[in-house]
């Protein structure tokens, strides 16, 4: 009886914690560091569409992956779109040798903790890249998605006029 109890709750607080990820639900906020020290939150880009892209500049998959990240943005920042480049580099130096090796240019933020990020673990990072597409509204759409399916939710996705909700 004790294990099924355990069993129970351990499922519950799994699926409680998956369910803060879904598509539909709103984005854990963000507040961390730009490259100067300044504070940046997730809230603040509110009214764009977003890709939330948890990266580091060490990660070989993040490193192949980033530079379709800046054609989207090169793409579509003009109609609305942002992307929130979370990294996830202990140390500054490296973070921002890679930030100007790829030419990003969309908003930057790093998390010197890394993989004790709490950031990470409130959007449950278990890999990077990780990726959380967010609508006008700060909810998430789509979850770890990349080309043409990622592409053609972002142009959807600016089509569609802002809301204006607040939760």
């Amino acid at each position: 009886m004790k294990q099924f109890v355990l069993a129970f709750f351990i499922t519950a607080i799994t699926t409680a914690a998956t369910a803060q990820i879904q598509s539909g639900n709103q984005a854990p906020e963000i507040s961390l560091p730009n490259a100067n020290d300044s504070i940046i939150n997730l809230s603040s880009l509110k009214g764009k569409v977003v890709l939330v892209d948890f990266w580091a500049s060490w990660c070989g998959p993040c490193r192949k992956s980033i530079p379709s990240v800046v054609r989207l943005y090169n793409k579509y920042k003009d109609n609305g779109f942002e992307v929130l480049g979370v990294s996830l580099d202990e140390k500054k130096s490296e973070w921002l040798k890679a930030v100007k090796y790829f030419r990003m240019k969309y908003t930057l933020i790093n998390d010197i903790a890394a993989w004790n990020s709490k950031v990470a673990a409130a959007y449950q990072v278990e890999a990077i890249p990780a990726s959380f597409l967010l609508d006008r509204d700060g909810k998430i759409i789509m979850v770890d998605e990349e080309g043409k399916k990622l592409e053609n939710k972002i142009k959807e996705l600016l089509q569609q006029p802002f809301a204006g909700k607040t939760e």
